[in-house]
């Protein structure tokens, strides 16, 4: 069964587990959300994240899960330990593993050429990225929460991508599942960030808030426009309308969980050649 989000973005389902594809990755690709897996309680049920308190067999199961159903080998797989930073790690042959089988390296972006290798990064109100030049077998993964995107990692992971091989206009994105303007509520070092980032750019995103001395942020809609300046055609970049926030019941989301006293996990976006 597969059901339409929006032009760019569909929702397909093996069984129980629902997750997100984007129509403009050609290669193997997945959004998670939280359905389909076998964790419980506050961790109910597809949770991505190790070391939260949901047990390691349960996490593994849902990784082989999300596997199986969007053909994604995550036992030859790179990850990110996500530190919000704007660190990007190349990555080849031999440098995959499957999940939980060792510390993975700080950074939160990474890019390969090497086929049959994933790429996985995670979320919870954070913008995923994902990128591809599939003609020259180029992707990458990216985490682009709000400093990491001020950070320009996005420069930075095309620019690993052009060092391989690939050509910004031939690079398609996916801007997945993450917080909207609307939840994005904000001090004002978010949009001074994004004015440092962006320039005059930045204005487009940056809305006052409900609240006096508050600010919401589009954060999606930046890391857009960013992908733009970088050589990408307009055509080729997908940008997922759903918030994490407003669907925590479908996404997990820091924002919600934090609120409510609730513990969270993980999703992913992930990518594979």
């Amino acid at each position: 069964m597969v059901k339409m989000i929006n032009s760019a973005f569909s929702e397909k389902r093996s069984g129980s587990l629902v997750y997100m594809s984007a129509a403009t990755i050609p290669v193997r690709h997945a959004f998670s959300t939280r359905f389909g897996g076998v964790s419980g309680g506050d961790f109910s049920s597809l949770n991505l994240g190790f070391g939260r308190g949901d047990p390691d067999e349960n996490v593994l199961e849902n990784y082989r899960r999300l596997g199986a159903a969007a053909g994604i080998n995550v036992n030859n797989a790179a990850f990110t330990n996500q530190v919000h930073g704007s660190a990007v790690r190349v990555v080849g042959r031999g440098g995959g593993s499957a999940p939980g089988a060792g510390p993975a390296p700080e950074c939160d972006a990474l890019v390969t050429a090497e086929r049959g290798l994933a790429l996985f990064c995670f979320t919870a109100d954070c913008v995923p990225v994902l990128l591809c030049d599939a003609g020259r077998s180029v992707a990458a993964a990216v985490h682009c929460g709000w400093r990491s995107s001020c950070a320009d990692i996005l420069g930075k992971a095309v620019g690993a991508m052009l060092s391989l091989g690939a050509m910004a206009g031939d690079i398609h994105a996916a801007i997945g599942p993450s917080i909207g303007a609307g939840s994005f509520e904000t001090d004002g070092d978010v949009p001074e960030a994004l004015r440092a980032w962006l320039g005059r750019d930045a204005e487009e995103f940056i809305y006052s808030g409900a609240r006096e001395g508050k600010f919401n942020i589009d954060l999606r809609g930046a890391n857009a426009r960013r992908l733009v300046s970088l050589g990408l055609r307009r055509e080729n970049i997908a940008v997922s309308t759903e918030c994490t926030v407003a669907c925590h019941d479908k996404y997990w989301s820091h924002r919600y969980c934090a609120a409510h006293g609730l513990k969270r996990g993980s999703q992913c976006a992930c990518i594979e050649l």
